[in-house]
């Protein structure tokens, strides 16, 4: 019986070390491989004739990625110029214009802009927040100062935070909340993420290395 004890043992440890080795290669495959099919869409943007199913036979996975890239590195050459600034801000208005259409384009351009400015501190600062209930606290990212109407109804200091779903971050919960209650933490948010995704196995270390910056206040 001992022996049968230790052999399945044994196989049970051999178990375990094969889906921590494959789970993580599973999910990222899938995970790429989702993210090339969404881009590879981009392939519908060519005339029938010459996508690569109408030319080579067969479909080529990733070649949509190439055309993205080439796509958005000629659109920024393009429109990079005095031109094309002022080709750009035409089109801007002329889309301002259209009911519903023009409030989704300034707004999603807004976020883009705020997203990807150098000195942007958007998604930079991981805070503790109570949410959803005063008892309770939530990992949240913050995104910005509270707006100015919500600051002056509430007389607070209110700064806006993203408050992700798991194991999904890319859905979530906008929060406003008085700067006093977020309280900045010293993990990455990389960290943060690998604790959502994770359902929060995945612990940041603790005491932070010395090299880790904690920031400013949020």
């Amino acid at each position: 019986m001992a022996d049968g004890g230790g052999r399945w043992r044994n196989l049970r440890k051999y178990l375990v070390t094969g889906l921590i080795i494959w789970v993580p290669i599973t999910v990222t495959l899938f995970v790429l491989r989702l993210l090339v099919n969404v881009v590879d869409q981009t392939l519908v943007l060519l005339p029938g004739p010459l996508r690569p199913e109408a030319l080579l036979g067969f479909r080529v996975p990733g070649l949509g990625v190439v055309l993205a890239a080439a796509l958005l590195l000629a659109t920024g050459m393009l429109f990079s110029n005095f031109i094309g600034r002022r080709l750009v801000a035409i089109s801007e208005a002329q889309l301002g214009r259209i009911p519903f259409v023009g409030a989704i384009y300034r707004g999603s351009k807004q976020v883009t802009e705020t997203l990807l400015a150098p000195g942007s501190k958007s998604f930079r600062k991981v805070v503790l927040i109570p949410w959803p209930h005063a008892g309770a606290r939530s990992v949240a990212f913050v995104t910005g100062n509270g707006p100015e109407e919500v600051r002056a109804t509430t007389s607070e200091d209110m700064v806006s935070a993203f408050v992700p779903t798991t194991p999904n971050p890319t859905s979530g919960f906008l929060v406003m909340v008085p700067r006093r209650d977020a309280v900045e933490l010293a993990m990455s948010v990389e960290e943060a993420f690998r604790l959502i995704v994770s359902l929060g196995v995945v612990l940041p270390a603790w005491p932070p290395s010395p090299a880790r910056d904690g920031g400013a206040d949020p």
